[in-house]
């Protein structure tokens, strides 16, 4: 944001991104205080400047930032998005490839993004700024030289996506699944899938929807869209996949093998990420990146190269044991791709789960639907929460007999501590809220959680 938009000769250069947590703070980034539930931006102000900003977005002037070029707005969510939306119109060579769905939306934004950079100058936001406040941001990252930006898009109800895409005009939407995740909020899968075809609805007729044909509230999107659809999927007889893959041979946490297809060319790849449930992911970003122009070969280099973070850490605990660190969030199908992987490494199979939450009304019968996945999937499982004994429960009954529960996190610590071996895999999972990396913590340091 050059400095002479803002009228300010405080600011002695240009505005070069936003960001509001003042510890990320540096030169020539705008401080926005938003104000919350439990802090207030404008306390943090100060330390922003400290850390180098050179100018922060305010409702009130506050002590400690005279160095800085200070704005004085009436709200500064709503001047935040003002902004991001003026400088996405000034844009005028950057195209946007919007990424939704209930699971993978981060890592396959990350995969499209290394796909569309075999020709074009992508940007990408790793964190996973998906919201009414993320997107603005990331938009106000992007510079002028920018030629594709991949960025996701959450929601939590019907309309913010929709919103999102009056924001960002995407003119690629990939929509990967719809699941029972804020289903609190949102009230039933159907508005759940209402809420993600905003996407392909926002875009316009020369614009392209990537849709997964193996979801069937995925695939009935493609009567909801003015662009042209290109579906991905496995089956072998779907005759309307545009990308077709198949899993050939899965090698746990360091990757699997696979076989991707498209307009009559077929090509064996390696992809380095944990787990064949991303098979799903890699054709999606594939699909983006042949519907944006990327030659077939390229898109195929582009996967065997991939070097991503994905939500699971994978590394060794004392003992020998193999950690799957999955501790960030848990939804059903989320936990579900999780325990495959679980069972893709070698190994004796332990898990640790915890509750699954904002599942509404159908939260008993998807915490059971995992147990009994679990009992499949899993030598030895433990739970953790009031939601997940009924995980145990379904477990149990599916004949796994290795299946506790247990009343606390440091009675799970002392239990995994009992029942790990030397060559275990242990995954550990759970809603963010239950906070289980204090668990893998106290496993890794010996200490009690």
């Amino acid at each position: 944001i050059p400095k002479r938009d803002w009228s300010s000769d405080v600011c002695s250069s240009d505005l070069t991104r936003a960001v509001i947590d003042s510890r990320r703070a540096q030169a020539d980034d705008l401080f926005v205080a938003l104000p919350g539930e439990r802090v207030d931006g404008h306390d943090f102000a100060a330390a922003a400047v400290a850390q180098g900003a050179s100018g922060a977005l305010l409702t009130r002037d506050v002590a400690g930032i005279e160095s800085a070029a200070r704005f004085l707005v009436p709200d500064t969510l709503a001047a935040l998005q003002r902004t991001a939306v003026a400088w996405r119109d000034a844009l005028a060579t950057t195209e946007v490839v919007g990424v939704t769905g209930n699971v993978g939306k981060s890592t396959t934004k990350l995969i499209a993004a290394a796909v569309l950079a075999a020709r074009y100058r992508v940007q990408v936001n790793e964190a996973n700024y998906n919201n009414e406040i993320g997107v603005p941001l990331c938009l106000l990252e992007l510079r002028p030289e920018t030629e594709r930006a991949v960025i996701e898009m959450g929601m939590y109800t019907t309309g913010e996506i929709a919103l999102l895409c009056r924001w960002t005009r995407p003119r690629i939407g990939i929509v990967l699944n719809v699941g029972p995740v804020h289903m609190e909020r949102a009230g039933s899968l159907d508005a759940i899938a209402r809420a993600k075809r905003e996407l392909p609805e926002s875009l316009a007729e020369a614009g392209h929807a990537v849709l997964n044909a193996d979801d069937p509230l995925v695939r009935a999107m493609t009567e909801h869209t003015r662009g042209r659809v290109w579906l991905f999927g496995t089956s072998a007889n779907d005759a309307d996949l545009a990308v077709r893959g198949t899993v050939l041979a899965s090698h746990g946490a360091s990757g699997f093998d696979a076989s991707i297809a498209y307009a009559g060319e077929e090509a064996r790849v390696r992809v380095p990420l944990p787990g064949a449930h991303l098979l799903s992911n890699v054709l999606a970003a594939v699909t983006a990146g042949l519907a944006d122009g990327v030659p077939f070969a390229d898109c195929m280099r582009a996967i065997e190269a991939l070097h991503i973070p994905t939500r699971i850490a994978v590394r060794t605990l004392p003992g020998e044991v193999t950690l799957l660190d999955d501790t960030y969030n848990a939804s059903p199908a989320a936990t579900v791709a999780a325990l495959d992987l679980l069972a893709e490494t070698p190994g004796r199979h332990v898990a640790l789960l915890g509750d699954m939450l904002e599942l509404g009304a159908v939260s008993e019968e998807e915490h059971a639907r995992v147990g009994r996945h679990a009992a499949q999937r899993c030598d030895v499982l433990f739970t953790v929460g009031a939601l997940a004994a009924g995980i145990t429960a379904a477990a149990r009954a599916a004949g796994l007999a290795s299946a506790t529960h247990c009343p606390s996190k440091g009675a799970a610590v002392e239990a995994l501590r009992s029942a790990l071996r030397p060559g275990d895999v242990l995954l550990v999972k759970a809603s963010r809220a239950l906070a289980l990396e204090t668990v893998v913590h106290a496993l890794e340091s010996g200490a009690a959680e």
